[in-house]
């Protein structure tokens, strides 16, 4: 329709690597790509997400079921810095992903995550609108912290984005999200989340630098597996996912996508 905005659907693969091949394609990629201004002078940059689901759980029991279009809402910020706070929404639309973002101050954060959303009901933004509607209707509260270091490289053709995640860690509440508090680390040292994100087309000198042992991509997604560990601290396996009788600490195989 005439005056819509368009949509900016982007592709989203995902891959479990470990640090050899990390390295490998680090050295690989920086020969094409950019680094990613945001990592400033420093290897990596830290986000904090804070995801929020209703009283169904539906973005996670959607995850697990490999729903085709599904979305989750969350809160992001950098190297625990209130500097820029980020509100998203993330779309997944068959095999293409849409992110919708707006930024937000610390107090309209603090009260987005104390329940009281009632202002976004005058807002400019129809995602906050959006929210603060199935805030109301669906009883959205903040579910999980989601904490990683982010390696990121660009390419102009293609908007090309390739990310290495590492220390995936969480947190116990939505109370400390803006506390450098202690977080607890899901995954170990030598696991990595390589994603690789793009419009139309992956140019084909840039896919070529990834070996076929990579592949396929799975359907790992940090959010789903912190709120697994959520569940094997309360003593409930999820599926898909295991849970040891010792430390109650969760551990995952690659998934195939879906």
């Amino acid at each position: 329709m005439a005056g819509e905005k368009e949509l900016h659907l982007r592709h989203e693969l995902k891959y479990r690597i470990d640090s050899l091949q990390h390295q490998v394609l680090q050295k690989k990629l920086s020969t094409v790509l950019k680094r990613d201004p945001h990592m400033g002078k420093e290897s990596k940059y830290t986000i904090r997400n804070l995801y929020f689901d209703d009283f169904r759980n539906t973005a996670l029991t959607e995850k697990e079921a490999g729903v085709p279009n599904r979305k989750k809402y969350r809160i992001r910020t950098y190297n625990h810095s209130d500097a820029v706070i980020k509100f998203e929404r993330k779309t997944k639309i068959n095999q293409y992903i849409l992110k919708e973002s707006t930024r937000i101050t610390r107090a309209e954060a603090e009260r987005i995550i104390a329940g009281d959303c009632s202002f976004l009901a005058a807002s400019q933004n129809p995602l906050l609108r959006d929210f603060y509607r199935e805030g109301r209707c669906k009883l959205m509260r903040p579910v999980v912290l989601v904490e990683y270091d982010r390696e990121a490289y660009v390419h102009s053709v293609g908007n090309v984005r390739i990310t290495f995640d590492t220390g995936l860690r969480t947190g116990l509440g939505a109370a400390s999200f803006f506390d450098d508090s202690c977080m607890m680390s899901i995954l170990s040292d030598q696991s990595i989340v390589l994603e690789v994100k793009y419009d139309k087309l992956l140019p084909q000198y840039i896919s070529g630098l990834f070996p076929d042992t990579i592949r396929p991509p799975s359907a790992f997604g940090k959010y789903a597996i912190c709120r697994a560990h959520q569940r094997c601290l309360a003593g409930n396996s999820l599926s898909g996912f295991a849970c040891t009788e010792s430390n109650k600490s969760c551990s995952t195989s690659a998934l195939p996508e879906r």
